[in-house]
């Protein structure tokens, strides 16, 4: 597999599927479902995180160093291998929390069963389409210049990731990352056509964060998504974009903990 394994990286099996998984820091048990691109061993958000909470962070199939079984291509595959990884882990719950791509996908998993989750957590998700077959919710990341998705991701353009300084390793697992989120993402494009329908089932607390300047998919989208959650808590980020976690850690990292509880 492409790349090198760092300190807290580790494997697991999930229905014969073969994970990479991050481990970091101590406490109640947090799964985080890493977005557009996996959770880096330097990431901020991450250590911070880690300081109040076990943080377990896998990569999903084709992201990272994460195998994927030629027949595993789906959204309905990465639901179900998250929920047995729930219930494969040796804890009664664990707080769920998605980032972007992976706020979809937490949605979907608590959407199916909340029976392992003690709190659910999503943000910036994408995975529902609230507007007509004509309006773009979420904004054509493959189809639109670098440029704008960079501008549209990003409330401090400075602070998006630098490719050029990137190591050769640190590139293929961005390109297989971007390979795969097309995979699983292409169509139809960013959503699933029936979470709308039962995101009504979910019955943990729930929180919603969002950047206040994400172009991706807007606060509009974000305030629409919580009201389908039942009882769900919205929260904008200030200064942050579609990448709140990375852009405004320290914040980012206070609403968790703060709705978690330490």
């Amino acid at each position: 597999m492409p790349g090198q394994a760092d300190h807290d990286s580790e494997r697991m099996t999930v229905n014969g599927t073969d994970l990479e998984v991050r481990r970091r820091g101590q406490g109640a048990p947090l799964v985080l479902l890493h977005g557009m691109d996996t959770v880096g061993s330097q990431a901020t958000y991450l250590d911070l995180l880690a300081r109040h909470v076990e943080v377990i962070a896998p990569s999903s199939p084709g992201f990272g160093n994460s195998a994927r079984p030629g027949d595993f291509d789906t959204i309905y595959d990465l639901t179900h291998l998250y929920l047995a990884l729930l219930d494969q882990l040796p804890y009664e719950k664990v707080t769920l929390l998605g980032l972007s791509f992976g706020g979809w996908l937490a949605a979907e998993v608590a959407a199916a069963s909340c029976q392992r989750i003690a709190h659910l957590i999503l943000a910036d998700p994408v995975g529902i389409k609230l507007g007509g077959p004509q309006e773009r919710d979420i904004l054509d990341i493959f189809n639109t210049h670098p440029a704008e998705v960079r501008r549209k991701s990003w409330a401090d353009e400075a602070k998006a990731p630098n490719y050029d300084a990137m190591t050769d390793d640190e590139l293929v697992i961005h390109a297989r990352n971007w390979e795969s989120l097309c995979l699983y993402g292409w169509h139809p494009y960013m959503h699933n056509p029936q979470l709308k329908r039962w995101l009504g089932r979910i019955t943990a607390p729930t929180l919603v964060l969002w950047g206040e300047c994400d172009g991706v998919v807007t606060p509009d989208y974000g305030r629409a998504y919580a009201r389908l959650i039942p009882g769900a808590e919205f929260r904008l980020i200030e200064a942050a974009g579609h990448h709140p976690e990375q852009e405004q850690p320290e914040r980012f990292v206070e609403a968790v903990i703060g709705f978690v509880g330490d």
